[in-house]
C-alpha cells in the first residue's frame, strides 16, 4: 500500500465513539433488553446485542427486534415505538455501567499536547452522543463531535470524515482516523484518511475485513514515544 506521506503531515485525529473511546455496550444492552421485555419479547444475550452496535440507534433496535421476534421484517409502527422507548431508557442510564477504555484519557491529552486537533465522528445520534461524552468527561478533550443526522451520512459513507476535515481546515491525508469496525475502515478509506483499527471493539471480524494501516490493542499505543504517527508508520 502506498502511504500518504511522512508522519509530520498529521494535524488532527478523529475517533469513533462506541467500541473505540467508550465501552457503551453494558448500558446499550440494558436499554435494548428493557425495550424487548417491556413489550413481551424475549431478551437477547449480551454478546448478540454487542454485535449489533455501530450503525446507529435505528439499526441497533431494528436488529434486536428482528432477532428477538425471529423475523427479518419489523413493522414500522413497532420500530417507531421501540425507538422511542429505547431513547428514554438509554438516556436514564447513559453512563451508568459504560466505561472509558483504558488509556483513552491519557492518549487524548497526549495527542492534544503534541499539537493535534481532536474530534469524534460517530453514527450515534447527536441527542445521545453529546450527553454521553459530557457524562464521561471526554467532551472537554475534543474540539467537536460529528453525528449522523441523516442515514446517508452514516459510516461507511466518508461524508462525516470529509466534513470533519473541512471544519478543521485540513486535507483528508492530514487526518488520522481511529475506529473499531470494518465500517470505520471503509469510511476512512473512502475519505482518503490514514486508518488505525483497535482490536478491542465490538466488530470481531475487523481483522478479516478491509485492511487498516495499523491495528492496535490499546489507544495508548498511538502515543509511542510522543511521536504518535511515526510509531504507526514504522510498523508498515
Amino acid at each position: 500500500m502506498s502511504m500518504p506521506g511522512p508522519a509530520t503531515q498529521f494535524r488532527a485525529a478523529a475517533f469513533d465513539l462506541d467500541g473505540t473511546l467508550i465501552d457503551t455496550a453494558p448500558d446499550l444492552v440494558t436499554a435494548v433488553n428493557g425495550v424487548l421485555t417491556a413489550n413481551g419479547y424475549s431478551a437477547l444475550p449480551d454478546v448478540r446485542i454487542r454485535s449489533f452496535i455501530g450503525d446507529g440507534v435505528e439499526q441497533l433496535v431494528l436488529r434486536a427486534l428482528g432477532a428477538s421476534l425471529g423475523t427479518g421484517t419489523v413493522p414500522a409502527n413497532t420500530l417507531a415505538m421501540a425507538l422511542s422507548q429505547f431513547r428514554d431508557l438509554y438516556l436514564q442510564e447513559l453512563f451508568h455501567r459504560s466505561r472509558i477504555y483504558p488509556g483513552v484519557v491519557d492518549t487524548l491529552q497526549g495527542l492534544s499536547s503534541a499539537g493535534l486537533s481532536l474530534c469524534c465522528v460517530t453514527n450515534k445520534e447527536q441527542g445521545l452522543a453529546l450527553p454521553l461524552l459530557e457524562a464521561a468527561g471526554l467532551a472537554q478533550l475534543l474540539e467537536f463531535t460529528l453525528c449522523a443526522t441523516h442515514p446517508h451520512e452514516r459510516k461507511p459513507s466518508p461524508a462525516m470524515l470529509l466534513s470533519a476535515c473541512a471544519r478543521l481546515g485540513i486535507a483528508p491525508r492530514e487526518l488520522l482516523w481511529v475506529g473499531d469496525s470494518g465500517t470505520d475502515i471503509r469510511a476512512g478509506r473512502a475519505a482518503g484518511c490514514a486508518v488505525v483499527a483497535v482490536s478491542y471493539g465490538y466488530d470481531q471480524s475487523v481483522a478479516a475485513g478491509p485492511a487498516a494501516d495499523a491495528m492496535i490493542g490499546s489507544l495508548s499505543e498511538l502515543l509511542g514515544d510522543l511521536n504518535l504517527p511515526a510509531s504507526i508508520w514504522r510498523r508498515q
